[in-house]
């Protein structure tokens, strides 16, 4: 009973599944139409520059009982799979590269499952076209034969390139690159290469033209970007020749020549001609038309003319032949023709080259000798030389010239017909000189001029040179200079001087000798130039360290040159230091040095350089010594006569000090000295000057020019002063210094007794001449009994009158007085009245007078700023 249920309960389900799969509808596809870009790809189209990963549609449908779907999409054996799908969303994604000319249209199997039933559709996806191609020619290059006499505007070629893209892509058109500069045209639509109306081939000019040949494309759009493509081809174009051009002649003009010796039967020229078309040439035959006399024949298919006589039977010397080349077909008919002129000249054949003679026949050297230095312009008569060329005409035509050094001689003449003497000149007699040449040696050479063989022969020239005294003897330098140790003893050599006469024999021997004033102490070998010093000379620096004088070369005629010789004299170190006392006595302040100083004898450095040490001292380490400047001062720590006298331990500070001065030459000497130094202690001076002056004692020159600044200043000072007075003056015509009225004394007044006879006054009109002092003793003897008499100077002037009071009235007469530096002036009459009376001034009046005088004018000065 169990498995009886078990049964029924299978059959159940079964039962259940089959009534629920009647149920179920499978899934289908949208339909959209063909613009759509979703649906089952009905008339779904792409193009062909789509790019690999672009998204292109997306399959879209639905299940009747409302269940997921997904999509595929698949591809028949053998063929590339183009697309694939997302199974979820039905994107369709570009995953191969395609192209249009290869495979217009792509089938595929799109399916969409509900999970229980798939449904496959079959889809066609038609490309579009891109501009992706470019116009292709069958071949690169084309060859093409033309007639060279086809007529302009014909048809001679077509070019045809196919484009295997649609529309304006694959549509192609044509051009010619450079058409300009070509001879040909092009249809752009078919592309048929024509001639150029106006243009014609010519085998001749051009047997082959380039044509390059461009296809384009209509242009279109590839990956979105605008493109015209193409691409191009040459045609070679093979120009064919044709029988349109005569025949013409190679190498015109044409002469040939007869010899002498020329042979009956002998050719003596051949023509060449050719047919103008080269490229289909017919055979070229030649016949003589006129000018041969019967002496001459070509052969016809040759051309070559040949004389029928010996050259001495011909008639006339020169022969015009007219040639004519006929162009023969290959039946045998002249179709074209040509004339040339050929010119024949009989001449002599040139068999003899130019030939020397001298007097006994011909010669090929010649010799002479003569002096050096000869005068230009003269003929070299000792050669005798002819020149001959036994040809007749232009052969015996030939120039002369001299090979060798050149600018020394000419030859005359230089030009030659038939036969000359020939003349050798002098041209340049400062190069004919025997140090330079011992001989000459020249090729005279003789050329034919107008002949193509050019002929010639040479004759060697000697020339010997004979010496003469043309040269001075020179040195070898301008000038010597010699350095000798002083104190060398008498005979030392000094310098060697050379001096060279290139003059050979007596003429270069060479004798020396010395003068002038330095060449005393010194003499020379005439012979070999050594200079010494003479046996009883002795050289010192510390004299005389330099001397110069000059050396003679002279030769046997007298001729000479000169060099000058400076002799230093070296010093030696050959003096010791001195001082002026072997005992020196010095007071030093306590600190301030003393100085001491040795002198040395000698010239130079650095045996004259004397150096300072202290050998000994007593007390001991008390002093220090510069050693360049031999000053000497007291160690630091000693600063007052305190220490010092702890030091001596006695009042007595009298030290004494062993100095040594050492030069520094080679070897050194020395000497030394005692110094006994007084030590005493500074007087302290009081205030800002002596503080100053003490300051400056270590530099002195510092107060020397505090002390010039000072001067300095109060030279300005009075200068300034003395020029505001001068102005004042000038402005207010006043005359300084003031004027004081003495009063006069009483003729009973006596003054002390004084010699003043020296100073007399004298009036005068003339400004200066109003004072002038006399002295009484002028006329004294002179004691000392030299000359040294000094003139007497004449005083200062006085100062000028004063102008007249203005309320006074003129007279004519005024009696005045004026002070004067050293005593008064009163008018003549009373001035003399006053010698008569009192010949002697008072010392005590003098004073008085020159201090009132003082005190008056700084009034006066005073008054006036």
């Amino acid at each position: 009973m169990k498995k009886i249920k078990k049964v029924d309960i299978s059959l159940f389900f079964t039962f259940v599944h089959v009534c629920q799969a009647q149920a179920d509808y499978a899934p289908y596809f949208f339909d959209n139409g063909p613009n759509s870009k979703n649906g089952n790809m009905a008339l779904f189209s792409i193009p062909e520059d789509t790019a690999i990963g672009t998204q292109l549609y997306i399959l879209n449908g639905t299940d009747p009982e409302g269940d997921p779907v997904t999509f595929g999409i698949a591809f028949e054996p053998g063929f590339k799979d183009y697309f694939k799908v997302d199974s979820q969303t039905g994107i369709v994604t570009l995953i191969e590269e395609l192209d249009r000319e290869k495979q217009d249209e792509v089938e595929a199997l799109i399916s969409i499952s509900d999970g229980l039933n798939k449904v496959v559709e079959k889809v066609r996806i038609l490309v579009t076209d891109a501009n992706d191609e470019r116009p292709e020619f069958g071949n690169m290059s084309f060859n093409v034969n033309v007639p060279e006499d086809t007529p302009s505007g014909r048809s001679i070629f077509q070019t045809q390139a196919v484009d295997r893209d649609n529309g304006s892509g694959g549509s192609v058109t044509y051009y010619l690159q450079n058409s300009h500069n070509t001879t040909f045209a092009i249809d752009r639509h078919n592309g048929v290469l024509c001639i150029k109306t106006g243009e014609a081939l010519d085998y001749e000019k051009s047997r082959m033209h380039f044509v390059t040949v461009v296809a384009k494309d209509g242009g279109g759009k590839f990956k979105g970007k605008y493109q015209v493509l193409s691409s191009s081809a040459t045609v070679t174009i093979n120009v064919v020749d044709v029988q349109d051009t005569p025949p013409s002649f190679v190498g015109l003009p044409y002469y040939g020549y007869v010899y002498e010796d020329t042979l009956s039967g002998s050719e003596v020229f051949t023509v060449v001609a050719n047919d103008g078309d080269l490229g289909n040439p017919n055979a070229i035959h030649y016949s003589i038309v006129s000018g041969s006399d019967d002496s001459f024949i070509i052969n016809n298919t040759s051309g070559s003319i040949m004389v029928l006589d010996y050259p001495i039977h011909l008639k006339k010397v020169l022969y015009e032949l007219k040639i004519q080349a006929s162009e023969v077909s290959p039946e045998g008919d002249v179709v074209a023709h040509a004339f040339s002129i050929v010119t024949i000249r009989v001449v002599d054949l040139n068999n003899h080259p130019p030939t020397f003679y001298g007097e006994n026949g011909p010669q090929n050297k010649f010799e002479l000798t003569m002096y050096e230095h000869p005068p230009e312009g003269e003929i070299l008569r000792g050669l005798k030389i002819t020149v001959n060329d036994s040809d007749q005409g232009a052969n015996a035509k030939f120039s002369l010239r001299l090979v060798g050094p050149r600018g020394i001689f000419r030859v005359v003449p230089q030009t030659v017909l038939n036969e000359a003497q020939v003349t050798v000149i002098v041209d340049n007699s400062e190069a004919i000189d025997y140090e330079k040449y011992q001989f000459l040696s020249f090729k005279l050479l003789a050329v034919e001029i107008d002949t193509p063989e050019k002929f010639s022969s040479t004759a060697d020239i000697v020339i010997h040179l004979l010496d003469t005294n043309d040269n001075i003897p020179w040195f070898s330098i301008d000038y010597y200079i010699a350095r000798i140790p002083e104190n060398s003893p008498g005979g030392s050599n000094v310098v060697s001087v050379t001096a060279t006469d290139p003059d050979s024999g007596l003429w270069g021997e060479v004798k020396y000798s010395i003068y002038g004033s330095g060449s005393d102490l010194f003499l020379i070998h005439p012979s070999t130039g050594n200079i010494y010093t003479q046996p009883w000379t002795t050289l010192d620096t510390e004299l005389k360290s330099k001397y110069n004088f000059y050396v003679k070369a002279e030769d046997t005629e007298g001729k000479y040159s000169l060099a000058e010789v400076f002799v230093t004299v070296l010093d030696m170190n050959d003096h010791s230091p001195e001082f002026n006392e072997n005992i020196l006595e010095k007071t030093m302040i306590i600190g301030a040095p003393v100085k001491i100083k040795a002198i040395d004898d000698d010239a130079e450095e650095p045996n004259n350089v004397v150096e300072y040490s202290i050998m000994q001292s007593d007390p001991d380490n008390i002093f220090d010594i510069n050693i360049d400047t031999g000053e000497i001062k007291l160690k630091s720590y000693i600063k007052s006569m305190d220490i010092v006298q702890n030091i001596t331990k006695q009042k007595d500070c009298k030290w004494s000090v062993v100095v040594q001065a050492k030069d520094r030459g080679s070897p050194s000497f020395s000497t030394t000295a005692v110094v006994k130094i007084d030590i005493t202690e500074a007087t302290q001076l009081k205030g800002p000057m002596a503080a100053f002056l003490f300051q400056s004692r270590d530099n002195p020159m510092k107060a020397l020019g505090v002390l010039a600044g000072v001067i300095c200043v109060m030279v300005l000072l009075t200068v300034l002063i003395s020029t505001a007075m001068f102005m004042r003056n000038k402005t207010n015509n006043r005359i300084m210094p003031a004027r004081h009225i003495i009063k006069k004394r009483p003729k009973d007044y006596r003054s002390r007794t004084v010699r003043t006879g020296w100073l007399i006054f004298k009036c005068s009109n003339s400004p200066s001449e109003k004072f002038v002092a006399e002295d009484p003793e002028q006329n004294r003897e002179n004691l000392n009994c030299n000359k040294n008499m000094q003139p007497t100077a004449p005083l200062p002037c006085a100062p000028a009158l004063p102008p007249p009071a203005l309320y006074l009235p003129k007279q004519n007469k005024q009696e005045w007085s004026v002070p004067t530096v050293s005593g008064s002036v009163a008018s003549k009459s009373k001035r003399q009245s006053r010698e008569n009376n009192s010949p002697n001034v008072s010392a005590a009046l003098m004073s008085e007078l020159k201090m009132k005088l003082q005190r008056k004018m700084m009034e006066s000065n005073t008054s006036h700023y």
